[in-house]
């Protein structure tokens, strides 16, 4: 692991959405520039806050239900982000102590805080590799060539608030199918993606803040997100908003509105 070729390949002269992510959720790996992005989001929209600890509640809580329910011990988590504990593999471990999970993300500064990521229990295994979602041939091969996960037992593909960031020239439905394509029967996709279904001004205003920040974003109506699970049988509730989907309760027993949120969120069994 070269982190000091990671630290090289830091680009800093412009708003990354990793960091502009983990500066919403309360953390300390971003920069001015992505703080100063993140404050103009947040002014368009003065929710994004609970967005995207929304959006990570949403990941704890399909985890833990794929390991509970449906017996998967493997995960491939792409477009990580910056480490923010829990992490996936804690999550999946605190259920299953030998589930196996690979991190995927193309910013070399996630790859710089990567040992975070390889704390795994002694009956289970993580790994980290550096891979663009645009190219998924190549993150296939890296995955496979990382020797975790074993390709013949169902595997998790996790993909939280990544694929907004795929534009349709880069046609991510068919990003989506080369993804699952050498997973197992009783793999899973669980995902969420922004959507501006239910405040198209708000969320169009967001979607010119990071797109002016060179992180164009492409947000997507419920119908458009459910294409993404084609072929796959959806569990229970559906694709609902993000914080509908199998909710804890509140601890203040406040919940947040759709339009807060704003983010479709589904997990499919591959058949």
């Amino acid at each position: 692991m070269n982190t000091r070729q990671a630290g090289q390949d830091l680009d800093t002269s412009r708003a990354h959405s990793a960091r502009m992510y983990d500066y919403f959720l309360g953390g300390k790996d971003h920069f001015e520039i992505d703080k100063d992005a993140a404050l103009v989001a947040a002014e368009a929209h003065p929710g994004i806050y609970v967005t995207a600890r929304e959006n990570r509640a949403f990941m704890h809580r399909a985890t833990r239900v794929l390991a509970r329910e449906h017996g998967i011990r493997q995960w491939l988590d792409i477009g990580t982000g910056i480490p923010t504990e829990p992490n996936l593999h804690q999550v999946a471990q605190s259920v299953a102590v030998d589930a196996r999970v690979v991190y995927a993300d193309n910013d070399p500064m996630v790859l710089k805080y990567a040992q975070r990521l390889m704390r795994s229990t002694t009956q289970g295994r993580t790994a980290y590799v550096q891979a663009d979602v645009r190219d998924p041939g190549t993150l296939m091969s890296a995955v496979q060539d990382a020797e975790v996960l074993d390709f013949d037992q169902p595997i998790a593909l996790s993909l939280n608030a990544l694929m907004h960031f795929i534009t349709d020239p880069h046609d991510p439905y068919a990003i989506i199918r080369q993804l699952l394509d050498p997973l197992p029967p009783g793999s899973a996709l669980a995902m969420n993606h922004c959507t501006p279904d239910f405040d198209p001004v708000t969320w169009n205003k967001v979607a010119e803040v990071y797109t002016k920040s060179g992180a164009p974003v492409q947000f997507r109506s419920h119908g458009d997100v459910q294409r993404f699970f084609d072929g796959l049988d959806l569990i229970e509730p559906g694709i609902v908003c993000c914080h509908r989907w199998r909710p804890d309760a509140p601890a203040d027993g406040t919940e947040p509105t759709d339009a807060q949120i704003s983010l479709w969120a589904g997990v499919g069994i591959k058949r």
